[in-house]
């Protein structure tokens, strides 16, 4: 990593006088607006919102005691608690990890901030102080996230053993909720103060610390936490059908690192992420509004509180639905001993979804209708435009399931080939599913944005918009669709974070080895007060296991629909500064130029690269483990191994800090050269990495989805267990590992990385000497290239020459 430094160096020698965007962000003055005829004013606004998320925290941790103290049997507990001991110390590395990584990040940002914008000594210390906190806001949740869900799969486990379905999923949904609005109240809450107590100047550039700090840890947790989980479940799988083992056999030493590979890819990666998404997309509306309205301070503060009312909101209307759903689900579900578990998150999703976009117009009305700022009009634009992104955060999981659900023909077409083709025909079925759902999603995606542009031509919009950025009306209504994306943030984290305590319940459940205690079934109804059905238990955990792969499946297109569109907006602000230094900027970004092509090309050989990265760190590590596994595995023994677990924990620990070590100096030497090369070949490239990252990271996921879910339906609908079809659906699945959990949903922070740190890039580059510039350009590029080349041939598997 330290072979940065040269040129690092070499970039620091150079400190022309520069004064560009993220410098120049200045956050109007708030106290200056108020609603309601003078009744409400910004600041108001604002001690509200710190209000709602100090009682959203509150909430979030009642629900963690809540789940703490459900009743659990000794074994499953136990079970749980030697997850979560492995889960730490996987997060403590992670931690180290992440300051070796952020002292680059400061070195550039400290150059730019302190040298090339000249703010004080003090000034940079907070800026730096605003990333650390981004960090700390991603790390943090992420530990909240694997806590609570180490807790609640055992209490899942346990549960299931009433027989009470919809009590047992309302365990794993409560936590998922619990990390849904702490998430969200967390980020806003942390905005919110960057907003009212800093000094306008300093708050915007605080602000873009703050973002780089939280896509930089989700960066490291998302692409880190991809790699182990797949090392590990992979090497489980395959221990299976090599040994003929049951599912979560505890002879099998890579059962423990799968479970905990289910929280660190699972759990601590989408937490993370979503922590940095809510976080990105923010930022890049308030950095639009604070550049863009420079000259109409008033409405650029009005426009601002509003978005932060819009998100205060969500926060209220998430849980809102979450209780309405509680008590439906009671009613429709609360009696039967079997029902389709989807149902229940498919309603919490939509009721989340119309109830938002309701409260959006609402609130949109009382705020903006009759303000004496905003042209006539603005709140119904607006608040449609918000609502577009809205309704995709419940369209997109819909279609999603028609590829990935157990009830979906794709993965049962998966399952028919498999029967008599076995696992070439399996994988074949499986890559139909996700091509096939990057078109369809695709084209939602699409019929969104067209209509976002459509309605960014509203004379009310237009006229909002300075003469001079009109033509960036359609960008900032980009913006506002991935906003509404997370308009319902609390929930989609909520129904994601469903699938990896289900995952855990039912290994919990088969590692606690509870049935074959002597006497189990009176000390049960003793302790507990009732009389457990083992068969049902495991019928229903299974159920479960197979909707949160469904779930899993639909929060992916969502997370990283939002970075592709909300990269548009935060492309601006580079488009906005070159524009000041070359007047011909739009023009020069038009088709007809090589640059932006040739851009488009690069960014489409990086997001390639990338994949083949990734899976690359998974395959070799996996290699590693069915190595070690094969030569460990004691079959004679009747518990699990814990010093075998341990050995597997730390491979994939290992590979998966080596993969990303490779990956992450790729991504920022690519990201600081390709600017220095030529400013409008790089806003190609980041433009090409958003869109081929969003089909092929749709496809990907999707096909990874259908192959879970087919080897899910021959395990629970058909009971073929240790059958051929069994191995042939396991096969599958072991590639669509690498593929749902580590390549496509690393591609999200990978995207708002990039896009975040190429501003940085962009404004150090522009005003340097060609001559300089390119030759830092150069030899950074080629510290990325040797990276490149140790990402395979540093980590390949090497040959067997037996």
């Amino acid at each position: 990593m330290w072979q940065l430094a040269p040129a690092t160096a070499l970039a620091l020698s150079v400190a022309p006088a520069l004064r560009a965007s993220e410098s120049d962000i200045k956050i109007p003055d708030l106290n200056s607006v108020s609603f309601l005829g003078g009744g409400l004013s910004g600041s108001t606004v604002l001690l509200i919102g710190l209000v709602v998320c100090v009682l959203g925290v509150v909430y979030g941790w009642m629900q963690y005691v809540q789940t703490r103290n459900l009743p659990v049997h000794k074994s499953m507990g136990d079970v749980s608690q030697i997850i979560w001991e492995t889960c730490k110390t996987y997060l403590a590395q992670q931690g180290k990890f992440l300051v070796m990584l952020w002292i680059l990040i400061a070195i550039c940002m400290g150059y730019y901030f302190g040298v090339l914008s000249q703010e004080s000594t003090f000034n940079v210390a907070v800026i730096l102080a605003a990333s650390v906190l981004g960090i700390l806001g991603s790390y943090g949740v992420a530990w909240f996230g694997i806590r609570i869900n180490t807790v609640a799969n055992s209490r899942a486990a346990f549960s299931a053993l009433k027989g009470n379905p919809l009590a047992t999923m309302s365990i794993p949904l409560k936590s998922g909720m619990s990390i849904g609005l702490l998430l969200v109240s967390i980020e806003l809450f942390f905005m919110i103060c960057i907003l009212k107590f800093l000094p306008s100047t300093l708050a915007g550039p605080c602000f873009i610390g703050f973002a780089i700090g939280e896509s930089l840890g989700a960066s490291c947790l998302r692409i880190c936490g991809g790699i182990f989980t797949k090392i590990a479940d992979i090497g489980a799988d395959l221990m299976k059908i090599v040994f003929n083992l049951p599912e979560d056999d505890p002879r099998n030493p890579g059962v423990i690192a799968d479970c905990t590979g289910d929280n660190a890819g699972d759990s601590v990666g989408p937490t993370a992420d979503g922590f940095e998404t809510y976080g990105v997309t923010g930022v890049a509306l308030i950095a639009f509004l604070a550049l863009a309205l420079a000259s109409n301070p008033v409405l650029g503060a009005t426009l601002i509180i509003w978005l932060f009312a819009m998100r205060i909101l969500m926060v209220v209307t998430s849980l809102g639905s979450y209780l309405v759903n509680e008590v439906v689900s009671k009613m429709l579900f609360g009696s039967k001993k079997d029902f389709n578990l989807e149902h229940p998150l498919t309603n919490l999703v939509w009721a989340t979804s119309i109830i938002s976009i309701g409260v959006t117009y609402a609130a949109s009305y009382i705020l903006l209708a009759s303000h004496p700022a905003c042209p006539p009009g603005l709140w119904w634009a607006l608040s449609t435009i918000i609502s577009l992104g809205t309704l995709a955060g419940a369209l997109i999981p819909e279609f999603t399931k028609i590829f990935t659900s157990t009830e979906s023909r794709h993965v049962k077409e998966v399952v028919t080939s498999s029967k008599q083709g076995g696992a070439s025909l399996n994988v074949l079925s499986g890559f139909v599913a996700g091509n096939f759902s990057a078109f369809w999603i695709g084209l939602v995606i699409l019929v969104l944005m067209w209509g976002a542009y459509h309605f960014s031509g509203d004379p009310s919009i237009q006229a909002m918009m300075p003469a001079e950025f009109r033509f960036a009306a359609p960008i900032f209504a980009f913006g506002l669709v991935a906003f509404g994306f997370l308009g319902m943030g609390p929930v989609t984290i909520a129904v994601d974070s469903f699938g990896p305590v289900t995952d855990n319940a039912q290994s919990v459940y088969e590692l606690s080895q509870i049935e074959a205690k002597p006497g189990i079934t009176a000390e049960i109804e003793r302790d507990f007060g009732f009389k457990p059905d083992f068969e049902q238990a495991k019928y229903q955990l299974e159920k479960g296991d197979g909707a949160g792969n469904t779930f899993k499946a639909t929060a992916k297109p969502v997370l990283i629909g939002t970075a592709v569109v909300g990269a548009t907006t935060m492309v601006f602000g580079i488009i906005m500064m070159l524009k000041n230094i070359y007047p011909d900027t739009v023009e020069r970004l038009s088709l007809v130029h090589p640059e932006a092509i040739m851009g488009l090309l690069m960014g489409g050989a990086v997001v390639y690269w990338f994949t083949g990265a990734s899976t690359q760190a998974v395959v070799t590590g996996a290699y590693r483990a069915v190595v070690y596994i094969k030569d460990n595995m004691k079959l004679d023994a009747s518990t699990a191994a814990t010093a075998a677990s341990k050995e597997v924990v730390k491979i994939c620990t290992q590979y998966a800090q080596k993969g990303m070590i490779n990956i992450f100096v790729v991504v920022f030497c690519f990201s600081l050269s390709l600017a220095f090369f030529n400013s409008f070949f790089f806003i190609g490239y980041l433009i090409g990495i958003a869109f081929f990252g969003l089909y092929q990271a749709i496809f990907m996921a999707n096909a990874g989805g259908a192959w879970d879910n087919a080897k899910k339906i021959v395990e629970v609908e058909l009971k073929m267990k240790n059958t051929p079809l069994h191995a042939a659906t396991v096969v599958g699945d072991t590639v669509g590992d690498p593929f749902k959990d580590t390549s496509s949903v690393s591609l999200n922070p990978v995207i708002k990385f990039t896009t975040l740190f190429g501003l940085l890039a962009v404004e150090i580059a522009v005003k340097m000497p060609d001559g300089i510039k390119h030759g830092i350009g150069i030899a950074v590029f080629l510290v990325g290239l040797v990276f490149v080349y140790r990402s395979f041939y540093s980590m390949r598997i090497p040959v067997d020459n037996e």
